[in-house]
């Protein structure tokens, strides 16, 4: 498959100078506006069925800020406001195809952090490895990886009760790398990175957690 075969998914978090978002806040939104559109692809329904198809899941996050993020809005997609984050994610599109308000903003720049406690996490809950270090960005496509690995996991009747919860999924970092490869070793649906960015090739990135998918054995 060559390039101008592959899909990838948009993702705009919004990054005000005077008021960024917290970190958990805005990987939190890239995974629900993810699962928004998995849930209801809507008008958008081509267009998620070729990327899906190249058996490829590749995200990209762009950071705007003021008249970027204006224009961002004006294009189509959904915005998914969460506590303090702002994330909009946008049909997929060829990999060279990019829409010229998208193309033209900034992949870096996503250095975002917690500065307040973090409220209780319901599942399904998205185990970030604490033993790599990933921009906010890098992370957010991640988080989004990780959701859709849920999302395809469950069956039919779990998706409904997720929808019913409002699509809600909490990202958190494990507390150890040996609490981390127990997950991976569960079985549970597990995030690897393709190496494009930031990371080595192969890295476990994420763990997806939540009651109805352990006892399951998924491909890892």
């Amino acid at each position: 498959m060559n390039d101008s075969e592959l899909y990838v998914l948009p993702l705009v978090v919004r990054i005000e100078k005077a008021a960024p978002p917290e970190r958990t806040d805005a990987l939190e939104a890239a995974a629900t506006a993810v699962l928004s559109l998995l849930a209801d692809p809507g008008e958008w329904a081509e267009e998620l069925s070729a990327w899906q198809s190249t058996g490829k899941i590749r995200k990209v996050v762009r950071r705007a800020r003021g008249a970027e993020w204006r224009r961002a809005v004006a294009l189509p997609g959904r915005t998914v406001e969460h506590r303090t984050a702002e994330v909009r994610v946008h049909p997929p599109v060829p990999l060279d195809g990019w829409p010229r308000d998208l193309r033209r903003l900034q992949v870096g720049g996503t250095e975002l952090a917690d500065t307040a406690a973090l409220p209780p996490a319901p599942p399904p809950i998205l185990w970030a490895n604490p033993s790599l270090e990933m921009s906010a960005g890098k992370a957010m496509a991640q988080a989004g990886h990780a959701a859709q690995l849920a999302w395809w996991a469950s069956d039919d009747g779990e998706r409904a009760a997720w929808r019913e919860r409002g699509l809600a999924v909490a990202v958190r970092t494990a507390g150890a790398r040996d609490d981390f490869d127990a997950k991976v070793a569960a079985g549970l649906p597990v995030v690897r990175d393709a190496g494009f960015t930031e990371i080595e090739p192969g890295s476990c990135t994420f763990v997806a957690d939540a009651p109805w998918l352990r006892g399951r054995v998924f491909e890892r």
